[in-house]
C-alpha cells in the first residue's frame, strides 16, 4: 500500500472515530434550555460572548473589506474565484457522498470535477452547470446526520460562526476527508481554501444590507442569527422542524426577516 492510500485510510478511521465522538459527545436535549425556535442552546452564555467577539471581527475586518472586495473586483472575476474554490471542493464532497451511500451524488460531484476541472479551465468556470449538471454540496456534518447522529447543542465557533456540535464535528473532519489535500503538494493545496475565503469575503460585500440587518438592526442579533441557521440547517438536511428557509444571502435589498425579539 503506498503513502497516499495509508494516509487516506488512516483518515477513514478517523472519521469512523468522530462519529463514535459525536454520538457520545452530543449534550442530551434538556427541554428546558429549548428556545422558542426548538433550539437546543445549553451553552448560551458562551455562544453570546463568541458572537459579540464574531461581531467584532465582521464590523472592524470581513465588512468593510467585503464591501471593498466587492466593488474593486469585476463580478464575472469574483464569480471565476468562487467557481475555482467550489470545483476544488468537489472530491470532498464526493467521499462524503460515498459515505452516505448515495452513489448519484459520487457521480454529480465526479463529473463536475472532471468537465469544470478540463473544459473549465481548472474550474474557474462551470461548464458543468451549462451542460445542466448543477451543485450538489454535502459535508460530513450531513454525513454523521445520515448516519443517525444528533445535531446535539447549538455553538457558535469563534471565526467560524453559527453551528451545532454535529457540524462543529463535522468542520474538523472535512479538514482530513479531502482527496487533493493528500495529492496536490504545498503550497498549491491551499489554493482552493485561499479562492473559498475570497469567495466568501466577495458574498459579505455583495449582500452587505442583508447580513448588516441580521448582525445589526436586529433586537438580538445573537437570537436572530441562532435561528435562522438552525432553520436552514434543518431545511438543507431534509426538515426536522422548519418549514421555511431563510437564506440570508438571497435578497441583498431586503430584510426577509421576523425578529422573534422585537415589540
Amino acid at each position: 500500500m503506498n503513502k497516499y492510500k495509508r494516509t487516506f485510510v488512516g483518515r477513514t478511521i478517523l472519521i469512523g472515530f468522530a462519529l463514535s465522538l459525536t454520538l457520545a459527545a452530543c449534550t442530551p436535549v434538556d427541554p428546558s434550555l429549548m428556545t422558542s425556535g426548538g433550539v437546543f442552546d445549553p451553552y448560551e452564555d458562551t455562544n453570546r460572548n463568541n458572537h459579540e467577539f464574531n461581531r467584532s471581527i465582521d464590523r472592524a475586518l470581513l465588512r468593510p473589506v467585503g464591501k471593498g472586495y466587492s466593488s474593486v473586483i469585476p463580478s464575472d472575476i469574483q464569480t471565476s474565484i468562487g467557481n475555482f474554490g467550489d470545483n476544488l471542493s468537489e472530491p470532498s464532497m464526493a467521499v462524503n457522498h460515498v459515505l452516505q451511500g448515495d452513489v448519484v451524488g459520487f457521480g454529480v460531484n465526479f463529473y463536475r470535477f472532471l468537465i469544470n476541472s478540463t473544459l473549465g479551465m481548472a474550474g474557474l468556470f462551470d461548464v458543468a452547470a451549462e451542460f445542466g449538471v448543477n451543485k450538489n454540496d454535502t459535508d460530513f456534518g450531513e454525513t454523521l446526520h445520515v448516519w443517525g447522529a444528533p445535531e446535539g447543542a447549538y455553538v457558535e465557533l469563534p471565526l467560524l460562526g453559527p453551528s451545532n456540535e454535529r457540524d462543529a464535528v463535522g468542520k474538523f473532519v472535512d479538514l482530513f476527508t479531502d482527496p487533493l489535500s493528500h495529492a496536490i503538494p504545498s503550497p498549491e493545496k491551499y489554493y482552493g481554501t485561499a479562492a473559498r475565503v475570497a469567495s466568501k469575503v466577495g458574498d459579505r460585500g455583495r449582500y452587505s444590507n442583508t447580513v448588516d440587518s441580521v448582525l445589526y438592526d436586529s433586537a438580538d442579533s445573537y437570537a436572530q442569527s441562532r435561528l435562522i441557521f438552525t432553520q436552514n440547517r434543518r431545511f438543507e438536511l431534509g426538515g426536522g422542524g422548519s418549514d421555511t428557509y431563510s437564506d440570508p444571502y438571497s435578497d441583498p435589498y431586503s430584510d426577509p426577516y421576523e425578529d422573534p425579539y422585537a415589540e
